[in-house]
């Protein structure tokens, strides 16, 4: 895996990318055509819900997407396509980023024809105090019109470590939204 900087610096390795003191302009994998896991591909054709993240946005989710044939599959897959957008900033990677920044990055790395995802789930408590390092912040939903009508705001975080995601909420979000848009009967339980 490879990025280029906005300074027109280069880095190469996934640990490497996420330490760099620049931002991101683009990820790419060398050599630039892996070949797809065709269990993979099959598994994205089958499913009914497909979540994509959390994750570390340049290091984890894109270069799942870059893989030739993945985003095909992404594309034409009937299932319900989901990205869960991460709660809190990335040190190195997403200084700074809103919900918009990450959804740009998305579709800067995909085909432009190509839309992926029908739906974005984001967290929309922001309230939790951060640790006290000043260098994580959380992800602000913000308003960007272009994806409007395909994001789903729920409380996610974990409120005993606000940098990560609640499992159980994140659960219970994707269960409830998979009830709501597919003819399927799914029970999801409510906690209180």
């Amino acid at each position: 895996m490879c990025a280029e900087l906005t300074d027109a610096g280069m880095v190469e390795g996934e640990s490497q990318v996420g330490q760099s003191l620049q931002r991101i302009r683009r990820v790419f994998l060398q050599p630039t055509s892996p070949s797809a896991y065709p269990e993979a591909i099959k598994a994205i054709h089958e499913a009914e819900l497909v979540v994509v993240g959390p994750g570390s946005l340049y290091t984890s989710v894109l270069p799942n997407l870059l893989v030739p044939g993945v985003v095909d599959a992404f594309v034409t897959s009937r299932a319900i396509k989901v990205y869960v957008c991460n709660v809190a900033t990335q040190p190195g990677e997403t200084d700074g980023y809103q919900v918009s920044d990450h959804l740009t990055a998305l579709l800067e790395h995909v085909p432009s024809d190509a839309q992926p995802f029908n739906w974005i789930m984001l967290n929309e408590r922001v309230d939790l105090p951060m640790p006290a390092s000043g260098k994580v912040h959380p992800v602000p939903p913000d308003s960007d019109s272009r994806f409007e009508g395909r994001l789903v705001r729920a409380d996610l975080v974990d409120e005993s470590n606000a940098v990560r995601h609640d499992s159980a909420k994140l659960a219970q979000a994707l269960l409830r939204l998979y009830a709501e848009r597919s003819n399927g009967k799914v029970a999801v339980a409510h906690s209180s």
